[in-house]
């Protein structure tokens, strides 16, 4: 295993993990923007223009992009988030070449106005299917809500309206001016050479424009909301809340991302064992999430809607006590070996370790190993779990619920 790291003459980053024995390789650009990037004229442009990247360029239609990857076995895909946007594929090394000509003209295709225009029905269906389902209307509602006058509350499809009104020409522009070198991450995990990589890089990224766009950064500051979304037809209440939490560059993500496993995992944790398996609900845990300059806590629960207070406050009495009182040796002993299992078993593929090497460079322009997350994962400490809650103690701040509730009084 051995790491690689440059930035060509024209401002692209490149990093690679490279590793002989391993029987695939994984590409993926890591293009820095996304919805915090965007404005109220252009919101949902980003997950747009992933989308009209599998349209193609002069030289590969749609049709040749799809064949050629499902051709040679690849496991391809694209996604969209507020800050990042990815195109990534593994594949068997012989067919790397073949695959990263492809990739490469996703970054930099046609957008043709027949391609906007048929492409657009597809991004308003998708909106329209999104907002048939609970969790994404709460969690829309939630960054909205919680983020309010902060770039991070901007939707990342848009919104019915704002795609509507999109053109192609406010497309082009600003594919013009993020989609420049200094914007974007390669990065490579698996078996490659680094110079045949390099040879890669020289003959179909060269010619890209250069340039980079810089984003505001300011930590949010979240005056807490509640919103009270009705829908008859649910049989459930769903509700999410948002807190403060450690941002992508705050050493403390660590010990957030430890808390969130003691506290909230799916399996074995407080929230398992004090909620969900005595069925007091049907789901509950939280999440942390980190983002540039800021963070969260995102809390998320489903229950019959008449025990929807109850929950809240059993919640709430769980968050007091850990805020107080901290957690225990035993459950940081348990919550490390999570972890480390979870790392190491993502770790055994390239494809597992390619979102782990771009969003460690793109966030914090760090190499991480394995061997370093291991290393991290198991000398945490509970004093770092409590200067943690000092810093920012587990909270309920935004609340949005989905369902037949009209209050949260129980009616």
């Amino acid at each position: 295993m051995k790491f690689h790291e440059t930035k060509t003459s024209q401002g692209l980053q490149i990093i690679a993990e490279l590793n002989p024995h391993a029987q695939s390789v994984a590409i993926g650009f890591f293009v820095r923007t996304g919805s915090r990037d965007e404005t109220s004229e252009v919101s949902g442009v980003s997950h747009f223009l992933e989308h009209m990247a599998f349209k193609g360029n002069e030289k590969f239609s749609a049709d040749d992009v799809n064949l050629t990857f499902d051709e040679i076995g690849a496991k391809y895909n694209a996604s969209t988030s507020e800050e990042v946007t990815t195109f990534y594929a593994a594949i068997l090394p012989e067919y790397m070449e073949t695959a990263f000509e492809i990739l490469s003209c996703l970054i930099q295709p046609s957008l043709r106005q027949e391609d906007f225009d048929m492409e657009k029905n597809v991004i308003l269906e998708e909106i329209g299917m999104y907002e048939d389902q609970p969790t994404f209307v709460a969690y829309e509602n939630l960054m909205k809500s919680h983020f309010s006058g902060h770039p991070l509350s901007r939707s990342i499809l848009g919104s019915q309206k704002s795609i509507q009104e999109l053109t192609c020409e406010q497309m082009q522009n600003y594919h013009r001016s993020h989609y420049q070198t200094g914007n974007i991450t390669l990065a490579v995990a698996g078996r490659c050479e680094w110079e045949q990589l390099s040879d890669f890089i020289d003959k179909y990224c060269s010619r890209w424009p250069q340039g980079k766009i810089d984003r505001p950064v300011q930590e949010a500051t979240p005056q807490g909301d509640l919103k009270i979304i009705t829908k008859d037809g649910n049989l459930q209440q769903h509700v999410m809340q948002m807190a403060a939490a450690p941002s992508a560059q705050n050493p403390l993500r660590y010990a957030a991302e430890m808390l969130s496993v003691i506290v909230g995992d799916d399996h074995n944790s407080r929230m398992y064992w004090d909620l969900v398996d005595p069925g007091h609900c049907e789901s509950a845990e939280i999440g942390f999430n980190e983002y540039d300059g800021s963070g969260t806590y995102m809390t998320y629960f489903s229950c019959q809607p008449e025990r929807t207070s109850e929950i809240i406050a059993r919640i709430t009495a769980i968050y007091e006590d850990v805020n107080r009182n901290n957690v225990t040796e035993e459950e940081l002993a348990q919550a490390k070996n999570k972890i480390a299992s979870r790392v190491v078993l993502r770790s055994e593929r390239p494809m597992g370790r390619l979102s782990s090497l771009g969003g460690n460079w793109v966030y914090r322009k760090e190499y991480r190993s394995v061997a370093d997350d291991l290393e991290t994962v198991q000398s945490l400490s509970l004093d770092e779990i409590h200067k943690l809650l000092e810093a920012y103690p587990l909270s309920q701040t935004t609340t949005t619920t989905v369902g037949p509730l009209t209050s949260l009084n129980g009616n």
